[in-house]
């Protein structure tokens, strides 16, 4: 079984949980319809950069 050494103070937690935090999704809106969705992806009505890439996407019949 692990057993440390030796107390770790509060200062040094804190340092190792720096890295622990979460960021928001980044978020943009379409161009031509002013949706938002993720960067990088299209949004449900199937625009990207203000275009129509596919049909819309019915996400109801799964």
């Amino acid at each position: 079984m692990a057993v440390q050494k030796s107390k770790v103070t509060r200062s040094r937690r804190g340092q190792r949980r720096s890295h622990d935090a979460l960021t928001a999704r980044a978020l943009t809106q379409d161009a031509m319809t002013g949706e938002t969705h993720l960067r990088h992806h299209m949004t449900p009505d199937g625009y990207f950069k203000g275009r129509q890439i596919v049909g819309a996407v019915n996400l109801d019949d799964e």
